[in-house]
C-alpha cells in the first residue's frame, strides 16, 4: 500500500466512535462485523458469494488475505467511494513472520526467551504494517500435550506458565504502547479454549475437558493475553463437552467479558459460524448466526451469516439491536486505536538497509537460540573449523521452503540460507557434497568425507493446520537413508527438522548426535551452522515432553500421582508394561557444549512472606568447563536456562508431581559465576493456573533444576522445602 490517493482521511475523521455509531443505519452496522476473504490464502471453505461487492454498500468491515496495492485499492473505495467512508480493516496470519520469516512459535518457545518472543513480533509487525496488514491472527496460547496434533507448531508448548508468558510478549511485540504507530499491529489471541485437547490430536474435533482443567492448564495463558491488553480475541473450532466454542456463551460472555472484563474484539475462526450447522447445533443459518452472536462472537469471519441474517434475527426479536450497537462499537473503537479513521492508507515507511540487516539478524539470533541438542553420544559437535570434507545429505539440505516451517506462505522463500548453503559459508575451504535421499549416494558421500550432515524430518506441509498425523515418525524412506549413512562409519550429525516431537526410538539409540532444528525460518542455514561450528552453544530446550512411542501420547511433565505410584519392576504400579513411564526426552531437556555447576540456593524466610507478598529464591550459577576445548577462543559466552518448580501437596486434593512456577536464562563466559534470582509469592507457588489457592498445603518443595527431571543431572538440581507437616512428603517424586 504504498500510496494515500484522494484525501488522507475519513469524513468520519475526528469523531468519536459513539458519535459515528449514531450516523450508521442497521446495515452499516451489521457491515462492520463482517469479514471477507481477498482470497490470496484459502483455509477453508469459501463463503457464500456477494464477498467484496458488498463493499459498495458499506456493508465490509475487515478483509482478511490481501495487503500492498491490492489492499490501498479497496480502501480507497470504502474511505471514497461509500456513504460514510467508514474505513476497512486489513487482516492476515502474520504467525512468524511476514516476508522474513522467524521460527516456528514452538521452536522459539525452547529458547525461553521473552527478549526473543517480543522483538521477533516486532520485527513481523513492522514488516506485515510496510504492506498495509494491520491486525494479525496471532499469537495462539493453546496448551498443547498432544504432537499428533498438526498446530502444537503454532504454539508454545505444553505448559500454561510458558504459553501465558510467550502470549504476552509476543503481543507487547505485535502491538507496542500505541496501536496508531504505524509499526505495529493488533493482536488477536487464538483459540479460545482448550484447542489443543482435542480427542485423538484431531484437527477441529472435540474435547472434554474438566472445569478443574480449564481453569488450571487451559484458560491461564488467555487470562495473561487479555491481562496485556491484546486487541482481539478467536474462538476455536472444536466443542468442550458439546458446546462448539463458536456458540459457547459460558465462556465467551460469561467467563471473557464479565468476569475477566475483556472490552475487545471478538473474531470467530475461518467460517465457523456456518460449521455450526454441520457440527448439529444449528439447523439453518438464521440459527446459526443467532447463536454465535448471542454467545459472543463480534465479527463473522466469511461465512456471511451474520451479513445475510443478522437483521432478520434483530427483527424477530432474537438477538438484541442494542447488543449490535456494542458490537459494532468494539470494531469501531479498534479502528480508531490504530488511527484508520485519521490515516486508512495506514501504512508503515520502508524499512531501511540497517533496518532490514537487524530484522534478518534477530531473524539468526531467534533460530540459533531456538536450536536443541538432544543428544551426542560420541561427542561429534562442534565440528572442527579445519575439516576438509563434508557430506551435507537429505533433500532438506537444499529446500528453502521447508526451512519455513507452517503458517508462512508469505515468507521471500529467495532470502531463505538453506542448510547446505550455510554449511558451505561456514566450511569455505571444505569440500562440501550435497546430495539427496537415495540411500546409496549418501551412503558414498558419507563414506568419503568422513562426517555426515543428515537432515531428516518433516516438510513444512507436513505440520500445521489440517495436519494431524496418527503416526508422528519419521517420514517414509528416512529409516533407510539413516541405516545406510551409519553403517558407514562416518560421523554423523542429524539435523531433524519438524514442527512436533516425532516418535523415533532408532534414532535416539544410534551412533549419532541429533540436533533439533523445528522450522527455523529465513536464517536456518547460517543458525545452524553457527551451531554446529561452535560458534554458538546450543541453548534451546525442549518446551513439549519428547514421547517414547505414539500410546505414550498425550505425555507432559505435570502429572499427578497416583494411589499405585509407579515403581520399576512393579507389577500393579502406575505405568506400562512394555514401556518405561518417563517420556523420551523430558520437558527443559536440551544439552550445550558448556557445563554448568549449580550452588547457594537462597531462600527469603517464608515466615515473614504473607500469601501475596513477594519471596525471593536465588541460586549461584557457573560455567565450568566447554566440550572438547569449547569455546576455542576461551571467551565466548553460553546460555544456561533455569526452571523454577513447585512440588505442593494439598489436603484433600491430588495435585500434579511438578508446577513451572517460572524460569529465567543467564549468558555466561567460562569461569564466570552469576547469581540467578526469582521473585515469587507462596500463593503462585502453590496455585495451579485460574484455580483458587489452596487454604492451606501440608507440603511446599521448590526445585530450581534444569528439566523436569530433576534427579537427571544432580549438578544442576536444588531444592528447598519450605512447608512440611509431618508424613506429608512420603512419596514426594512418585509418579
Amino acid at each position: 500500500m504504498p500510496h494515500k490517493p484522494g484525501r488522507s482521511a475519513s469524513p468520519l475523521a475526528g469523531l468519536a466512535p459513539e458519535d459515528i455509531l449514531t450516523r450508521m443505519t442497521l446495515d452499516e452496522k451489521i457491515g462492520q462485523l463482517h469479514m471477507v476473504s481477498a482470497d490470496a490464502v484459502i483455509t477453508g471453505p469459501s463463503g457464500p458469494p456477494g464477498g467484496l461487492r458488498d463493499l459498495d454498500q458499506g456493508r465490509i468491515g475487515s478483509v482478511l488475505n490481501v495487503w500492498g496495492d491490492a489492499a490501498a485499492g479497496l480502501q480507497r473505495k470504502a474511505v471514497e467511494q461509500t456513504r460514510l467512508g467508514l474505513p476497512l480493516l486489513f487482516c492476515l496470519d502474520v504467525v512468524h513472520g511476514f516476508r522474513t520469516v522467524f521460527p516456528i512459535p514452538l521452536a522459539e518457545a525452547a529458547s525461553f526467551s521473552d527478549g526473543i518472543w517480543r522483538e521477533t513480533a516486532a520485527a513481523a509487525a513492522r514488516e506485515a504494517a510496510e504492506a498495509g496488514v494491520a491486525l494479525t491472527f496471532a499469537p495462539m496460547a493453546d496448551v498443547s500435550r498432544d504432537p499428533r496434533w498438526g498446530r502444537i507448531c503454532e504454539g508454545g508448548g505444553e505448559d500454561p506458565l510458558v504459553n501465558a508468558r510467550m502470549a504476552q510478549a509476543k503481543i507487547a511485540g505485535f502491538q507496542g504502547d500505541d496501536l496508531r504507530d504505524e509499526a505495529r499491529l493488533a493482536a488477536t489471541v487464538k483459540h479460545f479454549a482448550a484447542y489443543g485437547a482435542g480427542v485423538g490430536g484431531r484437527e477441529y474435533d472435540s474435547a472434554d475437558v474438566s472445569d478443574y482443567a480449564m481453569a488450571a492448564d487451559y484458560l491461564p495463558p488467555f487470562r495473561a493475553a487479555v491481562a496485556a491488553g491484546v486487541a482481539a480475541l478467536m474462538p476455536a473450532f472444536l466443542d468442550i463437552a458439546g458446546a462448539p466454542m463458536t456458540a459457547n456463551r459460558a465462556l465467551l460472555t460469561d467467563v471473557l467479558r464479565k468476569t475477566w472484563g475483556f472490552g475487545g474484539v471478538t473474531i470467530t475462526d475461518y467460517n465457523a459460524v456456518a460449521e455450526l450447522i454441520a457440527h448439529g447445533a444449528a439447523e439453518d443459518g438464521l440459527a446459526a448466526a443467532t447463536l454465535a452472536f448471542n454467545a459472543g462472537n463480534d465479527v463473522d469471519m466469511v461465512s456471511g451469516l451474520y451479513h445475510r441474517h443478522l437483521a432478520e434475527a434483530a427483527a424477530l426479536g432474537l438477538v438484541a439491536l442494542a447488543d449490535i450497537d456494542a458490537a459494532a462499537l468494539r470494531v469501531l473503537r479498534l479502528k480508531q486505536a490504530l488511527g484508520l479513521f485519521e490515516n486508512p492508507w495506514r501504512v508503515c515507511p520502508p524499512a531501511t538497509p540497517v533496518q532490514v540487516a537487524s530484522r534478518r539478524e534477530a531473524a539468526r539470533r531467534a533460530a540459533r537460540e531456538s536450536l536443541t541438542l538432544l543428544r551426542d553420544p560420541q561427542g561429534a559437535l562442534p565440528l572442527p573449523r579445519q575439516l576438509a570434507r563434508l557430506a551435507v545429505i537429505g533433500a532438506l539440505a537444499t529446500s528453502a521452503a521447508d526451512m519455513r516451517g507452517a503458517w508462512a506462505e508469505t515468507g521471500d522463500v529467495e532470502a531463505i540460507v538453506t542448510i547446505a548453503d550455510g554449511v558451505r559459508a561456514a566450511w569455505p575451504q571444505a569440500d562440501v557434497a550435497v546430495c539427496g535421499d537415495d540411500p546409496q549416494e549418501a551412503a558414498a558421500a558419507a563414506r568419503a568425507a568422513g562426517v555426515a550432515i543428515l537432515c531428516l524430518g518433516e516438510t513444512a506441509a507436513m505440520s500445521g493446520e489440517a495436519a494431524a498425523r496418527a503416526n508422528p515418525v519419521l517420514p517414509d524412506g528416512q529409516q533407510a537413508l539413516l541405516d545406510a549413512v551409519l553403517a558407514t562409519g562416518a560421523r554423523v550429525i542429524v539435523l531433524l527438522a519438524c514442527g512436533r516431537p516425532l516418535v523415533a526410538p532408532q534414532l535416539f539409540v544410534a551412533d549419532c548426535a541429533v540436533l533439533v532444528i523445528w522450522g527455523l525460518g529465513s536464517e536456518a542455514g547460517r543458525a545452524i551452522a553457527d551451531v554446529l561450528s561452535g560458534d554458538a552453544s546450543p541453548s534451546g530446550r525442549l518446551p513439549v515432553s519428547w514421547p517414547r512411542a505414539i500410546g505414550q501420547i498425550p505425555v507432559f511433565y505435570a502429572r499427578r500421582p497416583t494411589g499405585r505410584p509407579h515403581e520399576a519392576g512393579a507389577r500393579y504400579s502406575n505405568g506400562y508394561a512394555d514401556l518405561p513411564i518417563a517420556p523420551q526426552f523430558p520437558f527443559g531437556h536440551g544439552l550445550g557444549y558448556a557445563t554448568f555447576s549449580w550452588s547457594d540456593l537462597q531462600v527469603s524466610a517464608m515466615d515473614r512472606a504473607g500469601a501475596t507478598s513477594p519471596l525471593t529464591i536465588s541460586l549461584a550459577v557457573r560455567h565450568e568447563t566447554g566440550a572438547g576445548g569449547w569455546p576455542q577462543d576461551g571467551r565466548t559466552a553460553a546460555i544456561e536456562t533455569v526452571f523454577l518448580f513447585a512440588r505442593v501437596r494439598v489436603p484433600g486434593r491430588t495435585r500434579p508431581l511438578l508446577l513451572l512456577r517460572d524460569f529465567t536464562r543467564v549468558a555466561l563466559r567460562p569461569g564466570e559465576t552469576r547469581r540467578v534470582s526469582f521473585e515469587v509469592s507462596r500463593d503462585w507457588l502453590t496455585r495451579e493456573g485460574l484455580a483458587p489457592a489452596p487454604a492451606a498445603v501440608s507440603f511446599l518443595e521448590i526445585i530450581v533444576a534444569a528439566s523436569a527431571e530433576p534427579e537427571v543431572d544432580p549438578a544442576r538440581c536444588l531444592r528447598r522445602v519450605l512447608v512440611a507437616q509431618k508424613g506429608a512428603e512420603h512419596g514426594r517424586a512418585a509418579g
